[in-house]
């Protein structure tokens, strides 16, 4: 087992057109589009094999950011969006994602998977995240999965009860 990690963090800067990804690396974004909800972002992924495309969703108010990858022939993979637990603050224009671990992989309308609860957990033993952080990441969890069973395991129409509606450049 890899000894865990702290967690990632990702800044999103719309006046400068680019994503920053945990290790510092700098990518041009295609589109960025905000909302009173959340922030939109749709870019390439060079040097990634499994995937070359992807669009996200932070949405702050549920504690999400929701990924459509474009996987590549031979990486695709049985899930439809990919949904990671965070924390969202500004910093000016910026917005900083901070990643909490808990991930859900949804099959649209079909079924979703929690995954990564492993990770939180050693981060709290390792002092990498506090109780408070952890009780955030589980109960923002929980209402995911919750609000998407109800809805059968439909993303847009739990979201439309929350007063989201997404634009995907992919899905209709």
């Amino acid at each position: 087992m890899a000894a865990p990690h702290p967690p990632k963090v990702e800044v999103f800067d719309p006046a400068a057109r680019s994503n920053t990804d945990p290790k510092g690396i700098r990518r041009e974004v295609e589109e960025f589009r905000q909302e009173p909800f959340g922030l939109y972002l749709a870019r390439p992924t060079p040097g990634r094999a499994q995937f070359h495309y992807l669009e996200s969703w932070l949405l702050p108010g549920l504690g999400l950011r929701l990924t459509d990858f474009w996987f590549s022939p031979g990486h695709e993979r049985d899930q439809d969006f990919y949904l990671d637990v965070v924390r969202v603050h500004r910093d000016g224009p910026r917005w900083v994602a901070t990643d909490l671990y808990v991930d859900i992989v949804l099959k649209d309308k079909l079924s979703l998977r929690v995954i990564d609860t492993d990770e939180l957990l050693e981060a709290v033993e390792a002092g990498l995240v506090t109780a408070e952080e952890a009780e955030y990441a589980l109960k923002t969890t929980y209402a995911a999965v919750e609000g998407l069973a109800a809805h059968g395991y439909d993303l847009a129409a739990w979201l439309a009860t929350r007063d989201i509606a997404l634009t995907w450049r992919r899905h209709p």
